[in-house]
């Protein structure tokens, strides 16, 4: 599927009034290079056109300073904005100063869609966690699917401690074109989920679990190790990633032949 070209995109928004003259010029000496330098950062502003979807903004380690300027160059392209590991100290300041974004205090995430870009969610991704303490990386998972614009379920609670509680839930399994398996401790859940369904499971292995959990490596090592077929794994605690890949498979899955 080709992209509008990004010059395009800025010279009918000066059209449409959405923009001014001089914002249009600094855009458009912006716009061969792709980048936006705000001196502590360069945003990539054509990775929308190359791979889709915005560039994400990792805020671990960042200032609310530089999460603000970041998420403001990006809505300013008129692109939608995820930060992703928002420091608990950067929350407040980030809602205050781009109060129409949505903070999840569980899953650590800030998501804000550019004014215009509104579309209906295309694709199925369902979440599930074996556990209640994988929650917050269940929420990071489930918060980049619904950003990158497919429709998600989360189900928690539904470890091989309890078989039946996963069994129970064959409607949310059936409707999934892509599964993101959140699990600590032993790791066995995604390798369950992909003996049962069609479609790829994400593996996302935690940090949860006792000392020979290791930090999420014993989660790690049994989800490389599955025995199902349709599983792949990404890092620990990489609910992000799981996410976006997810999602990935998921629009795709929806797109028209």
């Amino acid at each position: 599927m080709s992209r509008m070209d990004p010059r395009l995109e800025i010279l009918q928004a000066v059209g449409d009034g959405r923009l001014s003259p001089d914002e249009a010029l600094r855009r458009l000496m912006e716009t061969p290079s792709g980048i936006g330098d705000l001196g502590f950062a360069r945003i990539d502003l054509d990775r929308k056109r190359r791979c889709g979807q915005a560039e994400v903004i990792f805020g671990q380690g960042k200032t609310a300073e530089w999460i603000i300027g970041g998420a403001r160059r990006l809505l300013e392209a008129g692109q939608d904005c995820l930060v992703t590991r928002v420091p608990e100290e950067a929350a407040q300041p980030l809602l205050s100063a781009l109060p129409s974004g949505e903070y999840d205090p569980v899953g650590k995430t800030f998501w804000l869609k550019a004014p215009g870009n509104r579309s209906e969610p295309r694709g199925h991704v369902l979440v599930l966690t074996a556990g209640t303490s994988d929650l917050p990386v269940a929420h990071e998972a489930r918060t980049t699917a619904i950003a990158l614009g497919t429709e998600c379920r989360l189900v928690a609670d539904v470890g091989v401690a309890g078989l039946h509680r996963l069994l129970s839930r064959a409607e949310d399994l059936d409707w999934a074109d892509a599964i993101v398996v959140v699990a600590g401790m032993d790791g066995a859940l995604p390798s369950v989920v992909g003996g049962l369904v069609s479609c790829p499971v994400f593996a996302v292995p935690t940090s949860i679990g006792y000392g020979a959990a290791f930090g999420g490596v014993a989660a790690l090592l049994t989800m490389l190790n599955a025995c199902s077929a349709g599983v792949a794994v990404v890092n620990i605690d990489g609910g992000f990633k799981g996410g976006y890949l997810a999602a990935m498979v998921a629009l795709r899955t929806a797109r028209p032949s």
